[in-house]
């Protein structure tokens, strides 16, 4: 249950860092939505430890590709 939380708050501070740093080309509903599909990609996964590192990447790759 800990774990869970503790990931949890780390997507949120995942959101925050990538909505202030995508502010000048994405909304706020853009950066949630890549977070979120990010996330999901991570969702079957077993060993949690690093996911919210993992979305954060992948969150931002995404983010990039539709600002091309």
């Amino acid at each position: 249950m800990a774990d869970k939380t503790r990931e949890e708050d780390a997507i949120r501070g995942v959101v925050e860092r990538l909505k202030s740093a995508f502010s000048a080309t994405h909304s706020s509903d853009e950066v949630e939505t890549a977070v979120a599909r990010a996330h999901a990609a991570f969702s079957e996964r077993p060993v949690r430890e690093f996911v919210p590192v993992l979305v954060e990447r992948k969150a931002r790759a995404l983010l990039n590709e539709s600002s091309d």
